[in-house]
């Protein structure tokens, strides 16, 4: 007996995120006025924390002793 395929229900799709500058400054404007603070951020400098420690990683052949 041949296996039936199963099927999936439909996903509705998500509305389209549209945000006008208008909004964008709206917004910024609230949350200033709320006490809130915008920092400025180096170039290079990333804004998340690494969970994970530094990867070791080897490229090439394990040395034997003979």
């Amino acid at each position: 007996m041949a296996g039936r395929q199963k099927t999936v229900a439909a996903r509705k799709k998500q509305p389209t995120a549209t945000e006008t500058s208008q909004s964008i400054q709206e917004q910024t404007k609230a949350f200033l006025g709320a006490g809130g603070e915008i920092k400025q951020i180096n170039s290079g400098v990333s804004g998340q924390q690494s969970i994970a420690g530094p990867k070791h990683i080897s490229i090439g052949n394990k040395s034997r002793n003979n």
